[in-house]
């Protein structure tokens, strides 16, 4: 959804996707993470299938409320296709969306005894970590910045996921 709430979606310029994929693909690997780093079993057995359900309803739900709140804030006197405008947002933050499929993929692995979901949890914070770097990384060199300031953008991702896996080890 533009900007401009006069603009025609049908000529949304190329950059506003790869923004939503940007800024979806950070918000969803940060609460993909944070959640993970959330579960927590002191007072009965894991259940990572579970675990997995509850974090993709919750980045659906997210993805929803972000779509949404994204229309009404461009509401016009005229907008007689809010609906379609609405349901469209919400479709366009896919990205969020994605961005947790790591995590379910290692709860899922958990549930299907692969491995222990406390052992999911771990690497699911490594590789959402790098994953991070990498959505930093790829923003500033869009942006059109050199690969110092991209690390540095990376870097600062980085930041935002060490921040969950403090948090995580606090918490436990």
């Amino acid at each position: 959804m533009p900007d401009d709430p006069g603009q025609d979606t049908a000529h949304v310029p190329p950059d506003v996707s790869r923004q939503r994929l940007l800024f979806g693909g950070v918000y969803g690997t940060v609460l993909a993470s944070s959640l993970a780093s959330a579960l927590d079993h002191d007072s009965g057995h894991p259940n990572p299938g579970y675990d997995a359900l509850w974090i993709l309803v919750a980045a659906v739900t997210a993805a929803a409320a972000h779509g949404y709140a994204h229309t009404i804030a461009h509401w016009t006197a005229d907008a007689r296709r809010l609906t379609v405008e609405t349901v469209r947002s919400m479709l366009f933050e896919w990205p969020l969306v994605a961005a947790v499929v790591p995590t379910l993929a290692a709860l899922l692995g958990a549930s299907a005894g692969w491995w222990s979901e406390s052992g999911a949890i771990s690497v699911v914070l490594v590789v959402n970590t790098a994953t991070l770097f990498g959505w930093g990384l790829w923003a500033a060199r869009a942006a059109g910045q050199g690969w110092g300031p991209s690390c540095r953008v990376g870097g600062v991702d980085v930041m935002i996921g060490l921040v969950v896996v403090g948090a995580n080890a606090l918490s436990h």
